[in-house]
C-alpha cells in the first residue's frame, strides 16, 4: 500500500474548497470577526488557517505564545495555515530493491518538508454542516507527528473522520493546530531554563487548546469535552500535555488518544546546551552580552540554515534528537518518567499503543555498524555514555544480534539489512516506544481507564516490517477501519469500543490485554502485553538512570 496520498492531501483540501466556492461559502463569528470557510463535503464544513495567536516573530521568537487580540472584521478561513518553519531532512541512502520501498515510505511520511514561515500558529476545525452553537459534539484535536522537526496540519484531512462519526450516529467537530517544531519550539540550554521559554512547541499547543475552549461552542463543539490525540511526535506531546502543571489539565481536555507516543525519558533542558552554543555561534551572536536576545534579531534565513545544520532524525544519531522535549522547570518540572511516578498525570482515560516495529526507519542511518562492538559502542557514544560495562553486558544479553531477534519481528532470518540493523531497529523501538508506553501504563493501572493496541499490519514490507507511522493509513485514509472507528468512540463516549468493532477489553498490569491489528483474514485479536519483558524493563531502568 503507497503511502503517497500524503503527498497529494494539499491538493485535495482544494479541490474540496473549489467545490466548496460553488456553494454558499458556510461563515462564523467569533468576538466581532465573521470567517467564511468552505463546504468541505456534502455533510461537512472547514474553517482553515485561523490564527490563534500573534504571529511568533521579532521579539516573540523563542518566546512563549500570546493569544491573539479578541478578533474583529472579516476574515477568509479557505486555506491551511503555513506549516512552522521545517528542518531540513537528509534521507538515509541506499541501493537496490529495498530502497525503492523505503524510499516511498521515507519520503512519504519524513520527505515532506512544507511551505514554511514564522508566522504559522494557525488552527482548523471541521464541523458537520449542520452542527450549530447548541450542539454541544464532542471534540477531537489533533497533534500531528514530525520528530518535534517538521510537519503541518497540512498533511492531515480530517473530513473523512467527520463524515465517518456522522455515518456512526456520533458526529463529532474535528481540530487540528500549528506548533513551533525543531530549534524554533525546542530550544535548549540554561540560557532559555533562565528566561523561562522551553517547550514552545508544547506550549503553542496548549495554547490552542486555550482557543478551543474559547471559540469551539461557535463551531458545534462542547469545550468540556474535548480529547486529545496525536501520532509520533504528537503522541508524546498528548502525554506530556498529561503531565503539565502537576496533572492538571486546566479543564482543556478529558482524554488522550495516543499512536507510537508516550512520555519520552528526557533529561534536564541543559542536556542540549551544545545545540544551543552552536546556534548562537553560526548565527554571529557569541559576543552577545544576551545570546537569547540576540537569537530574536538574526535573520529568518540565518537562523533557518543555522537550524539545518544541526542533526536531523535520520543523522547517524537517530532518535537522540537534537531538538526535543525537556524538562525546563516550567512546562515539565522533573524528568517525565519521575513525574509519572510520582502521581503528577492527569486523571483522564486513555488510548495508547505502538506499531511492532518503531524501530526500522530510524536505523536506516546506521548500516555502517556490523558487529557487536560497534554496536555497544554506538550506543555508549550516542545512548548511555555514563552506563558501566555491567550495564553494556545486559544490554548484549537482552538484545541480541540473532536475526531472529530482532526487528522487523517475527520475520526470522530475512530483512538483515547488515548483521546489526535488526537488532538495532529492536533496541530504538523499544527505548523510545515501546518501553516508554508500559512504563506509562503500568504506572496508571489501577487509576484511570486504559486500552493498549499494537498495530502489526504491512509486516510484509520489505526491511521494516509494521513501521513507525503505518497506523495512520488507518485513521486517515481507510474509512471504517478499526482504528478510525475507535477514535470516533472515544471521542465520543471515552471508551474506544462500539457496534463496529470486536470487544476490546482494558489493559490493566494483571490483565495487560492489547488490541492486536493484523493482515489477512483474522482482522484482530486480543494479546498480552509480555512481550520482551526483560528487555523493555531494563530499557526502563537505564533510561531512567541516564535520560536524554
Amino acid at each position: 500500500m503507497s503511502l503517497l496520498k500524503f503527498g497529494i492531501v494539499s491538493l485535495l483540501f482544494q479541490a474540496r474548497a473549489a467545490v466548496g466556492a460553488a456553494l454558499a461559502a458556510p461563515t462564523i463569528k467569533l468576538d466581532n470577526g465573521v470567517f467564511t470557510g468552505t463546504v468541505a463535503s456534502s455533510n461537512t464544513q472547514s474553517f482553515l488557517g485561523i490564527p490563534f495567536a500573534l504571529p511568533p516573530i521579532g521579539n516573540l521568537r523563542l518566546n512563549l505564545p500570546v493569544p491573539n487580540a479578541p478578533y474583529n472584521g472579516s476574515f477568509t478561513a479557505t486555506a491551511i495555515g503555513l506549516a512552522c518553519p521545517q528542518q531540513a531532512i537528509d534521507l538515509p541512502i541506499l541501493t537496490g530493491l529495498p530502497s525503492e520501498v523505503v524510499d516511498d515510505v521515507v519520503n512519504s511520511i519524513f520527505g515532506i518538508v512544507f511551505p514554511d514561515s514564522e508566522d504559522c500558529l494557525t488552527i482548523n476545525v471541521i464541523k458537520p454542516a449542520t452542527a450549530t452553537s447548541t450542539s454541544k459534539l464532542p471534540v477531537l484535536a489533533w497533534i500531528f507527528g514530525g520528530g518535534f522537526e517538521l510537519g503541518s496540519t497540512e498533511m492531515y484531512d480530517g473530513t473523512a473522520l467527520v463524515e465517518r462519526s456522522i455515518a456512526l450516529g456520533e458526529p463529532i467537530v474535528y481540530v487540528s493546530m500549528n506548533y513551533r517544531v525543531s530549534a524554533f519550539g525546542f530550544m535548549p540550554g540554561k540560557e532559555v531554563r533562565a528566561a523561562g521559554v522551553g517547550n514552545l512547541g508544547l506550549q503553542d499547543q496548549r495554547e490552542a487548546l486555550r482557543w478551543v475552549q474559547k471559540y469551539i461552542t461557535a463551531f458545534g463543539g462542547d469545550p468540556t469535552k474535548v480529547t486529545i490525540w496525536g501520532e509520533s511526535a504528537g503522541a508524546i506531546s498528548v502525554s506530556l500535555q498529561m503531565l503539565a502543571n502537576g496533572g492538571d489539565t486546566e479543564g482543556l481536555f478529558r482524554g488522550g488518544f495516543m499512536q507510537s507516543g508516550s512520555p519520552v525519558p528526557v533529561g534536564p533542558i541543559e542536556n542540549g546546551q551544545k545545540y544551543y552554543d552552536a546556534m548562537v555561534e553560526q548565527t554571529g551572536c557569541s559576543g552577545a552580552a544576551d545570546t537569547l536576545a540576540c537569537l530574536r534579531t538574526v535573520p529568518y534565513a540565518q537562523f533557518k540554515a543555522a537550524q539545518n545544520a544541526s542533526p536531523g532524525i535520520f543523522a547517524y544519531q537517530s532518535l537522540v534528537l537534537a531538538w526535543l522535549p525537556r524538562e525546563d522547570g516550567v512546562f515539565l518540572t522533573d524528568n517525565p518518567q519521575l513525574l509519572i511516578q510520582q502521581g503528577k498525570v492527569a486523571n483522564v482515560p486513555i488510548v495508547t499503543g505502538d506499531c511492532d516495529d518503531e524501530g526500522t526507519l530510524f536505523s536506516l542511518s546506521t548500516v555502517n555498524i556490523t558487529t557487536d562492538a560497534q554496536f555497544l559502542t554506538y550506543i555508549k557514544q550516542f545512548w548511555l555514555p555514563e552506563a558501566t560495562d555491567a550495564q553494556g553486558a545486559q544490554l548484549n544479553s537482552v538484545y541480541p544480534s540473532d536475526l531472529p531477534d530482532g526487528s522487523p519481528f517475527n520475520t526470522g532470518l530475512l530483512n538483515g539489512l547488515t548483521p546489526q540493523f535488526k537488532r538495532i531497529a529492536a533496541f530504538q523501538g523499544d527505548a523510545v516506544f515501546q518501553a516508554p508506553r508500559r512504563f506509562f501504563q503500568n504506572a496508571l493501572s489501577g487509576k484511570q481507564n486504559m486500552w493498549a493496541f499494537l498495530n502489526s499490519r504491512l509486516k510484509a514490507v520489505p526491511l521494516l516490517g509494521s513501521f513507525h507511522g503505518s497506523d495512520i493509513l488507518q485513521v486517515y485514509d481507510e474509512v471504517g477501519s478499526e482504528l478510525m472507528d475507535s477514535v470516533i468512540n472515544f471521542a465520543v463516549n471515552l471508551n474506544p469500543n462500539g457496534h463496529t468493532l470486536p470487544n476490546w477489553p482494558q489493559w490493566t498490569t494483571k490483565t495487560p490485554n492489547m488490541l492486536q491489528l493484523l493482515d489477512g483474514l483474522i482482522a484482530t485479536t486480543i494479546t498480552q502485553d509480555t512481550y520482551r519483558a526483560a528487555g523493555m524493563q531494563f530499557l526502563a531502568n537505564i533510561t531512567l538512570e541516564f535520560p536524554i
